[in-house]
């Protein structure tokens, strides 16, 4: 009997979320409980399930279902896995347990509350390994836009501050907005390519391979331009920076290392394979607003005042780099950015939870009310600091290696914007370490002085982080042992080779003459 592992890991939280969500309002420590349980349950349920998965299996999929949905119109639910759709969907299933028991007490004071929040991130799981399993095209827009709703309700219900249902609002129009092309897109892909399996229009021999050239631009710009705005890319970044400031520390740990994501990967999996010769002919376009995207966003984050913020923007950096390492068409800069977006969930969910634990002690997250936290808080300033130095990249610690991988396939092709690149790795530095300054350096307020250290929940929930950023710094082999085969695929999806090393080439030229003297 095979065992359809992804349909279990999307109804779990699924129907998780709808128990707590039927549960009395009065019962709010049962639903951290239940919440707690189910996420815990989905994790071990993912982890059993990529315990099987083969990273040089013989097809493009694994765990493939695929079961009639809407057959008048050929819509399918099928779901399956690469490699690069696996290590995102373990990245989603190890966040979302960490939110719960980082927001444990979030609802003390208002409990009624809790249980509806709670509610909405069991839902959100579901949808976010929804979104990375589904190999129908339709389903995928499906989940893509049905995770705007729980989040929508996250921001703007739940969130902190005067402003979240504006930013719940802007957030909710740039992303309607950009599904709304999406879905053109996705009629023109049904009406060319006849099906919306995406293994079918992925077929160099059939699915879109006689579309003309002008008709798949204009399909990979709906697409892409979507993408973009989930990401988000500079100049469609603008929802992103509000709608975190104004959410809890544990949505925009979910928005950022994940939902965002989900722009990054659509840019891999739809984008290039579907659209082989648009995305070779849009390369110069994209990698352009990928450089504004990585100065731009390291550039204002320096000027912030509040640290909510200030990661909001170092993300728009970030996502320059992942999509900078997409369209550099080289296998190192596909891996790294493939790497980029998982490490990228571990070091910035670790700074959205660290700042979190700060906001719900001093009741603000501006800059300007701390300093001196270490005096009072060392382990606290000393994890922050570990998370903010994986932020800039140090040697060591997992980002640097993703990093890394997309400078070394930017320059093989194009060796400009890779210098230019740099820039934004020398700017992280400042805005990292200048934070770090400002907050848990220096003299300590008197407002501080009785400041506590982290709990042993509050070690829970971002100790397993730090432990990844560490191991993974070491040691990215098992991460690039999945996602490798899957890039090697679509190097050949869009017909693309990386360039011979030079020094070999020289070596090969000189070792040939000397033969021929001989």
């Amino acid at each position: 009997m095979t065992i359809p592992w992804l349909t279990l890991a999307i109804a779990l939280p699924a129907l998780g979320g709808l128990a707590v969500a039927l549960l009395p309002r009065d019962r709010a420590e049962t639903a951290k409980r239940v919440t707690l349980g189910v996420t815990l349950a989905t994790l071990l349920l993912v982890v059993a399930m990529a315990a099987q998965f083969a990273p040089s299996g013989s097809g493009p999929l694994q765990f493939e279902e695929v079961y009639p949905w809407i057959p008048q119109f050929g819509i399918s639910f099928a779901v399956g896995v690469d490699g690069i759709a696996l290590v995102l969907i373990l990245l989603s299933v190890l966040l979302v347990p960490l939110v719960v028991l980082a927001a444990w007490h979030e609802n003390d004071d208002a409990p009624d509350q809790g249980k509806g929040y709670f509610a909405l991130i069991l839902v959100l799981e579901a949808m976010m390994i929804g979104v990375f399993a589904a190999t129908d095209v339709f389903l995928f827009y499906v989940f893509f836009e049905a995770m705007l709703i729980p989040v929508y309700f996250m921001i703007g219900r739940y969130g902190r501050g005067e402003g979240r249902r504006r930013a719940a609002v802007k957030f909710l129009l740039f992303s309607l907005l950009g599904g709304l092309l999406m879905l053109v897109a996705v009629i023109g892909v049904y009406v060319y390519g006849g099906t919306f399996l995406w293994s079918d229009l992925a077929d160099p021999a059939g699915g879109l391979a006689g579309v003309d050239t002008a008709t798949a631009r204009w399909l990979f710009l709906g697409f892409f331009v979507a993408f973009a705005i989930k990401a988000p890319m500079w100049p469609v970044h603008t929802w992103l920076p509000d709608a975190a400031g104004s959410s809890r520390p544990g949505t925009a740990v979910l928005l950022v290392g994940v939902l965002d994501k989900v722009g990054t990967y659509g840019m891999l999996r739809y984008c290039l394979e579907l659209f082989p010769e648009a995305a070779k002919w849009f390369v110069w376009p994209v990698v352009v607003l990928s450089l504004v995207s990585i100065v731009y966003g390291a550039i204002v984050a320096i000027g912030q005042s509040d640290m909510m913020r200030l990661i909001a923007f170092t993300s728009v950096s970030h996502f320059g780099f992942i999509t900078l390492g997409i369209f550099a068409m080289t296998s190192q800069g596909q891996s790294g950015a493939a790497l980029y977006m998982v490490n990228h969930g571990f070091s910035t969910g670790a700074l959205f939870l660290i700042v979190g634990f700060l906001v719900a002690r001093r009741g603000s997250a501006a800059i300007a009310d701390f300093g001196g936290v270490q005096k009072v808080a060392p382990v606290l300033a000393g994890v922050f600091l570990v998370a903010g130095l994986s932020s800039l990249a140090l040697p060591g610690l997992s980002p640097f290696v993703s990093e890394f991988l997309v400078f070394l396939g930017t320059y093989a092709f194009h060796p400009v914007p890779a210098i230019i690149a740099t820039s934004g790795v020398v700017l992280a530095a400042l805005y990292i370490l200048w934070m770090y300054q400002r907050t848990m350096t220096g003299p300590l307020p008197d407002s501080l002085a009785k400041l506590r250290d982290l709990s042993g929940r509050e070690v829970w929930a971002v100790a397993p982080l730090i432990a990844l950023l560490v191991v993974f710094g070491v040691y990215p082999k098992p991460l690039l042992d999945a996602v490798n085969p899957a890039v090697e695929r679509t190097m050949q999806q869009i017909d693309v080779s990386d360039p011979a090393p030079a020094v070999g080439q020289a070596g090969s030229s000189s070792g040939g003459a000397e033969g021929e003297s001989e």
